[in-house]
C-alpha cells in the first residue's frame, strides 16, 4: 500500500535493493547527458554520454541496438526474445505461452480458460 503526501500525491513505496535492481533491469535506465566546457563562449570540450542499463529481455523488447560484434545467436539472447508476462497471482515472470497454456510454474496459478476446459472434461 502506498502512502499519500499532504497534497494527495502518491509517495513511492519502499523496497529492498533487489526490488530496485529488478525494476531497473525490467524497465531500463537511460542516461543521456551533454557536458560542455567553454571559456568566453569558446567551446573547449564537449562530452556526450549515452548509456542504457537494462536486461537482455528489455533490450530485445524495445529493439535496442547492441554494439557491433555482439553474438545474438546465444541461448541467453534467444531466451530474452521469448515473450514473458507476470503471473497475476504471484507476480513472477514466466514465458507467456507457458503461463496461458499450462499455468504458472511458480505458484500453480491456472488461467480461467484452462479451468473451464478441465471442468468440462
Amino acid at each position: 500500500m502506498e502512502a499519500q503526501n499532504i497534497d494527495g500525491a502518491q509517495a513511492p513505496s519502499t523496497g529492498t535493493l533487489a526490488d530496485v535492481i529488478d525494476r531497473i533491469l525490467d524497465k531500463g535506465l537511460v542516461i543521456d547527458a551533454d557536458i560542455t566546457i567553454s571559456i568566453v563562449d569558446v567551446e573547449l570540450l564537449n562530452i556526450k554520454i549515452r548509456a542504457v542499463l537494462c536486461s537482455l529481455e528489455t533490450a530485445a523488447r524495445y529493439g535496442l541496438e547492441l554494439p557491433s560484434g555482439t553474438n545474438m545467436e546465444t541461448e541467453a539472447w534467444k531466451e530474452a526474445q521469448i515473450p514473458k508476462e507476470n503471473c497475476p497471482q504471484c507476480g513472477k515472470r514466466s514465458p507467456l505461452e507457458e503461463l496461458l497454456g499450462v499455468g504458472c510454474p511458480w505458484c500453480g496459478w491456472v488461467p480461467a480458460k484452462l479451468k473451464v476446459l478441465a471442468e468440462a472434461s
